[in-house]
């Protein structure tokens, strides 16, 4: 069956579109005032002194990770439980992931693990708070201060999310966020790095525009660098979003609740964790944990056949395919494996209606039954 409901669109309206065919018509496509405006203004959003665009939030994070120093044979702390790109970012300098077993509630790295996984090699730990939801920020630079390690965090997912008050992206550390059609807000692809450092600032947007310096001549390359530019119509619709995204925050708690209502009436699942006052989420994807009684593949098949659309997420990265060089099996990371055998991404997006959210929880609560 077509689906009657869309997975996680993007929330578009005239004002996008106008801004972006503004810039057509200039024929001032890349390396322009939109791009340094929207830096500008994303930087003052979040509270950080500068922010470099690059052309998503994997690109922004291997930024991070070379202006930090990462090189072959450095360990990174990381979480199983993510994206990737959270591990690929420092496997393309070669160094070597170490991960740590995740908090069941929060689904984010467990702190309290951290210091048993940390040798003479560890260099960084990379944080993800996951599915907009803040890792526990102050027990990871109490001991990233105790080994004198860098700290990165990728906060993908996470815009606009607060830690004890403060906006991610403020607390000193680079920190990224990407603008993937699904996020919370879009430019269609493309990533921010933050930072209060200027070095750090302007070694990255250098390394990010072929390795030209910030007083250098147009064809003059101080270093190696990658072509991770961002384009200008990206920037004008990021822009235009931007000024939305107080509103889009609002609109996706507004319909995470009429979930959390729902779903909580709803035998064998549960729901993500709401906000206290440490943590603010920021509503990515909104993922419920079935019980271990139902075949999730199942649901997501019945689902789909009644017009809802779903998906398992996510795979603990230490398994995927391409992991096995580093030895790691089954059985390493219970927490996050038991997380990945049971979520599952419902229909969740800014326009989303009460309406809608009730249809999808109708639809599961029916399959759930016939599944018991």
């Amino acid at each position: 069956m077509k689906p009657s409901i869309l997975l996680g669109p993007p929330s578009l309206d005239q004002k996008d579109i106008t801004a972006v065919v503004r810039v057509l018509k200039t024929g001032q496509l890349s390396l322009g005032k939109e791009t340094l405006r929207f830096e500008a203004e994303m930087a003052e959003f979040i509270g950080a002194k500068y922010a470099a665009l690059a052309s998503s939030g994997t690109t922004a994070l291997h930024l991070a990770v070379i202006a930090s120093g990462i090189q072959a044979g450095d360990e990174v702390i990381t979480s199983p439980f993510s994206f990737v790109a959270s591990t690929n970012c420092f496997l393309y300098e070669k160094a070597i992931p170490k991960f740590v077993d995740i908090d069941p509630l929060t689904l984010n790295i467990n702190a309290d693990k951290i210091e048993a996984a940390i040798t003479k090699k560890t260099k960084a730990i990379i944080g993800v708070d996951i599915f907009g939801y803040t890792a526990e920020w102050e027990k990871i630079i109490k001991i990233s201060q105790k080994y004198n390690l860098k700290i990165i965090e990728d906060a993908a997912e996470a815009l606009g999310a607060r830690y004890r008050g403060k906006k991610l992206g403020s607390l000193g550390y680079p920190t990224v966020f990407a603008f993937y059609p699904n996020k919370q807000m879009t430019m269609g692809e493309g990533g921010i790095l933050t930072t209060n450092d200027k070095k750090f600032h302007q070694l990255v947007k250098g390394l990010l525009n072929q390795g030209r310096g910030p007083n250098t001549n147009w064809l003059r390359h101080d270093f190696l660098g990658y072509n991770y530019r961002s384009t200008e119509m990206q920037a004008a619709l990021g822009r235009s979003q931007l000024r939305k995204i107080n509103s889009f925050l609002k609109k996706r708690d507004r319909v995470a609740g009429w979930y959390r209502q729902r779903l909580n009436r709803i035998d064998g699942v549960k729901t993500m964790l709401a906000n206290d006052l440490s943590h603010y989420r920021s509503w990515f994807v909104y993922v419920i944990s079935l019980a271990q009684r139902f075949n999730r593949n199942r649901v997501i098949k019945q689902l789909a056949d009644r017009g809802i659309p779903s998906k398992a997420y996510l795979p603990s990265i230490h398994l995927q395919p391409y992991m096995k060089p580093f030895g790691y099996k089954n059985g390493d990371f219970p927490v996050s494996e038991a997380a990945s055998a049971s979520t599952l991404a419902l229909p969740f997006f800014t326009q989303m209606s009460k309406k809608q959210v009730d249809l999808v929880c109708a639809q599961l609560e029916k399959v759930l039954q016939s599944n018991s």
